[in-house]
């Protein structure tokens, strides 16, 4: 990537679909800081700047989305590179910028098929305390295959690239350029 032009990468996806992981592993293999949006939303609970409580998704999208936006823009006009990462970006990010500002903006989701999430089910139970403390009762399957399934379907309506796990969980994936 050449060092000079400026990146941004949006990373969402469903909850327990790593995240958090694969964008620390981004940082470390590409020198490139992360934004977590769960860290900015915790931040504004805890500081008693919002009444909205941490199951307040669609409402924290919205409260976060303007402080993230113009975070982005701010990245951009610095030409300094960005990855955002987190449930909370909006599925229609891109009505927020100009064509010239989406040219450098990447917005990918991660994604548990259904056949991983049956197989490995336990594993990820397992595993979501990995980059992370979670607050309450883990999703059921049923759950997580709903919410993954609800996801990947509005990340391909919204134009995100998918990342899927569908046999190995792997969070290894290439800073889009």
């Amino acid at each position: 990537m050449d060092p000079k032009t400026s990146r941004i990468l949006f990373l969402t996806g469903a909850t327990h679909s790593g995240k958090t992981l694969l964008a620390d592993r981004l940082m470390k293999r590409y020198g490139i800081p992360v934004f977590s949006l769960d860290l900015l939303k915790m931040g504004l609970i805890r500081s008693g700047r919002t009444a909205l409580t941490p199951y307040d998704d669609d409402a924290l999208t919205e409260e976060l989305w303007p402080i993230v936006r113009e975070m982005v823009r701010t990245a951009l006009e610095n030409a300094r590179s960005l990855i955002v990462e987190g449930g909370y970006v909006p599925w229609n990010w891109a009505d927020s910028f100009t064509p010239e500002e989406r040219g450098h903006i990447f917005a990918a989701a991660l994604i548990m098929t259904p056949a991983y999430v049956e197989t490995h089910y336990d594993d990820i139970l397992r595993h979501a305390r990995a980059a992370e403390k979670r607050m309450g009762p883990p999703p059921s399957k049923e759950e997580l295959l709903a919410e993954h399934r609800k996801t990947a379907e509005m990340a391909a309506r919204h134009g995100f690239h998918l990342i899927r796990i569908e046999k190995d969980y792997r969070p290894d994936y290439r800073f889009p350029r």
